[in-house]
């Protein structure tokens, strides 16, 4: 039997998405307290079953949609949250561990200050995998993030609690980050748009900026795409990257006829063949579309990739573990962490001569892969490698070797545009037989024409 988790309801949010509900409030059909309220009444409907929320702040919510005084932002008065790894103002920031003592940020990081400023009002903070480091959050004590289509299953991680939301119908438009697929895991889990910015497209928290190879971008997880469109347009209003070509008003699809790449194999392995039925489905549309379409029987991702990446991903662990009390506080307790996070850094540790040749090799790939598939404006691959896993399959109390052995397998296509810092987008197009839901991934390789959020795909 499926048992799912929906907030919607007859509303002041209704069926609405972020940009409805934007113009409801606008046009005065209903008030910025109504849809908070409605946003907070479906959050304490459906937390017991989705356990997304981090940390709440609903009266001040409240106070601010009451305010008699507009904020501005087309966003103005439409809910939504953060994900707990970002600072904002009044809020702690706990990034998916209970490993130190909370405590309020003293003012919004440089990402809330852009969130914020397109007029959403953040009713609190969601769960993550711990550091942000696993593809589901499943924290020993917080409890696993559930999927609201099936809570059996996985809601994905990092962004799992702002993915459970959104696709619940508890908020149109929620924040979510992305440093090996963060934004499109969760996304394709739950069935929603997950778009990975070009890197430098938002800004990142300080903490962010310092790593080796800014991995890490922001984004949103919305249920349209029109969203996901309205919120780039609008975040580049309040902050710019001059380096980049601004994305402005994306009202219809591209005219432009793409040249698209799919594959549905990752260095490691075939994905399932559910996954691949779908994915291939998904390219023949393309085609019928008038794209032309190439399938390629091998990955164009050096066979090195994968022990890069996870080494990297390792040392970020490293760098947090080791330097936990300095960043976090004399609190920190290493002892509350997870087995990932613990594995992680004695992995690191027992590799530490492999770092500068590993993190050269990913520095210089965005060239090696534009060599490489230069032929191409797009890249189709399935998202994840298999549907959605149940609750457990990467619980974070196991053997380290079992964790990461199966988050390799299943998280196998989307770190590649993380180290390149090219744009990926996660596209509801298919759904598995058990009903948790998977999608594919659109990815722009380097050099290609236009932004990812442009492709009209």
């Amino acid at each position: 039997m499926v048992t799912s988790a929906s907030a919607y309801g007859d509303d002041a949010l209704g069926q609405l998405d972020a940009t409805a509900v934007a113009e409801a409030i606008r046009s005065g059909t209903v008030s910025r307290t109504e849809v908070v309220d409605a946003a907070i009444a479906r959050t304490q409907r459906v937390n017991p079953a989705l356990n997304g929320l981090a940390y709440e702040a609903f009266e001040r919510a409240r106070v601010r949609a009451a305010s008699a005084t507009p904020y501005g932002g087309f966003f103005d008065g439409v809910p939504s949250f953060v994900k707990d790894n970002v600072a904002v103002e009044g809020m702690p920031t706990m990034e998916g561990t209970d490993a130190w003592d909370p405590r309020p940020e003293r003012a919004n990081g440089d990402f809330a200050r852009t969130y914020l400023s397109t007029g959403v009002i953040a009713l609190g903070k969601t769960q993550m995998s711990e550091f942000g480091f696993s593809a589901v959050a499943e924290h020993p004590r917080l409890g696993p993030v559930r999927n609201p289509w099936h809570t059996d299953y996985t809601a994905g991680a990092s962004s799992s609690g702002s993915g459970a939301f959104v696709a619940a119908g508890v908020v149109p438009i929620a924040h979510a980050n992305d440093g090996g697929g963060s934004i499109r895991i969760p996304a394709s889990c739950n069935g929603l748009v997950g778009l990975k910015p070009s890197r430098g497209r938002l800004p990142l928290d300080a903490n962010m900026r310092q790593m080796p190879i800014r991995i890490v971008a922001n984004g949103v997880l919305t249920r349209s795409v029109r969203d996901t469109a309205a919120f780039y347009r609008e975040a580049e209003n309040v902050w710019r990257d001059p380096k980049l070509e601004p994305i402005g008003d994306v009202t219809r699809p591209s005219r432009t006829r793409l040249r698209v790449a799919v594959f549905t194999k990752s260095v490691k392995r075939e994905c399932s063949p559910e996954v691949r039925e779908q994915t291939l489905t998904t390219a023949a549309l393309l085609e019928r579309m008038g794209h032309h379409v190439e399938r390629l029987d091998e990955p164009p991702v050096p066979a090195s990739f994968i022990d890069d990446f996870l080494l990297y991903w390792a040392l970020l662990s490293f760098a947090l573990v080791r330097g936990g009390t300095s960043r976090f506080g004399p609190s920190f307790d290493r002892g509350k962490l997870d087995n990932l996070s613990l594995g992680l850094e004695a992995f690191a540790a027992g590799n530490l001569p492999r770092l500068p040749l590993a993190i050269a090799r990913l520095a210089t790939l965005r060239r090696r892969m534009l060599r490489q598939i230069r032929d191409y404006d797009v890249l189709l691959t399935p998202t994840l490698a298999d549907a959605p896993p149940r609750v457990g399959h990467l619980d974070p109390t196991a053997d380290y070797d079992q964790i990461i052995e199966r988050l390799v397998d299943w998280v196998a296509f989307t770190p590649l545009q993380n180290v390149t810092g090219d744009p990926a987008i996660s596209l509801p197009l298919g759904t598995s037989a058990d009903g948790a839901a998977h999608r594919h991934d659109v990815q722009r390789p380097p050099g290609a024409r236009g932004d990812a959020a442009r492709t009209g795909l």
